[in-house]
């Protein structure tokens, strides 16, 4: 009885030894063999917006410079929350990635019982990309420079409009935070399409807006739009000749609108370190740089914890943004 008791006491603690080997290393040897299936990439927006080609751009040199099979799936609505619910519904395990912009950030103020928490439920893996808006107006506006057009508008309170490509995207957002800034007031047109937002700004239907570079720079050079500054804390390359929002007087209105993606929480670490390594890799890539330029981005990069940080700072500044504007989700 005495050796049965032995040998069994033997085997308890073989078996013992072999799930606590299994749990040390059970994360290497995960990450070791990631990735062993497709990364989807969850874009919280419509085909072609700035998140949308940022994501391509980063998943094609994943693709090419790794082998990886990466398949992007655009899920927009919801002010990003749909495409971020997705992702924390999925299995922690790196294959369902979600693309991030400046919005999100600002969706826990606007839906007070949204589907997951930013801080609790996703992990973040690395800041993809930094870009500026610039503001333009109409050439009706007879205006040179933002104080001119903060002058126009206070004298005409709730006359003038600017548009936006959709509740909650970065040219509303930034609308509304320069009418805090300036005292101004004027009324917001959110567009479903953001094609039909430029058209009404170029008809003199809409008055002025923030919009990304891409869509406009041609505009400008052909006199369809003025443009009067760039939201960054220094001039675009694309348009060297436009003032920046700081050089006019106005350093409170820098706004920056980036790209960045995150995993589920509970993802192992190694897997978020080898994604982390392999998008720091991909944009130090010259040609993905080139890429990101022509839609007016900067390639980014850094640490979990660099954009962890960023993440949190962008969330209390939105949500003061739309508490001070009284800013709310239509119903």
């Amino acid at each position: 009885m005495r050796g049965l008791s032995a040998l069994l006491l033997l085997h308890l603690f073989e078996g013992f030894l072999a799930v606590a080997l299994l749990t040390i290393l059970g994360s290497p040897v995960s990450a070791q063999s990631y990735p062993s299936q497709v990364i989807r990439i969850v874009v919280p927006t419509a085909p072609s917006s700035p998140p949308d080609i940022v994501s391509r751009v980063i998943a094609n040199e994943l693709q090419n410079a790794n082998g990886w099979r990466v398949l992007i799936e655009n899920k927009p609505g919801a002010v990003m929350t749909i495409a971020g619910a997705d992702v924390v519904k999925q299995p922690a395990d790196g294959y369902s990635i979600l693309a991030m912009s400046v919005p999100i950030a600002a969706a826990p103020a606007f839906l007070p019982n949204i589907p997951f928490s930013i801080d609790r439920d996703l992990t973040p893996v690395a800041k993809i990309s930094t870009s500026y808006n610039v503001l333009v107006v109409h050439p009706s506006i007879a205006a040179n420079n933002v104080a001119e057009l903060v002058t126009i508008l206070k004298s005409n309170p709730d006359k003038f409009n600017f548009s936006s490509g959709g509740f909650g995207t970065p040219a509303h957002l930034i609308g509304e935070m320069f009418k805090l800034q300036t005292s101004v007031q004027t009324t917001h047109v959110p567009y479903q399409q953001f094609p039909r937002a430029i058209a009404d700004l170029l008809s003199g239907t809409n008055h002025y807006m923030f919009v990304t570079t891409l869509p406009v720079v041609e505009l400008i050079h052909a006199g369809k739009l003025r443009a009067l500054a760039v939201t960054g804390p220094k001039r675009l390359e694309s348009m060297k000749n436009v003032p920046t929002i700081v050089e006019q007087g106005f350093p409170n209105l820098v706004v920056e609108d980036w790209v960045g993606f995150a995993v589920k929480s509970g993802t192992p670490r190694e897997i978020v370190a080898v994604l982390n390594s392999a998008i720091n890799k991909a944009l130090a890539n010259p040609d993905v740089r080139n890429a990101l330029a022509k839609i007016g981005a900067e390639a980014a990069g850094g640490t979990p914890e660099e954009y962890g940080t960023l993440l949190k700072n962008q969330v209390a500044h939105w949500a003061k943004v739309v508490k001070d504007s009284g800013m709310k989700l239509p119903q």
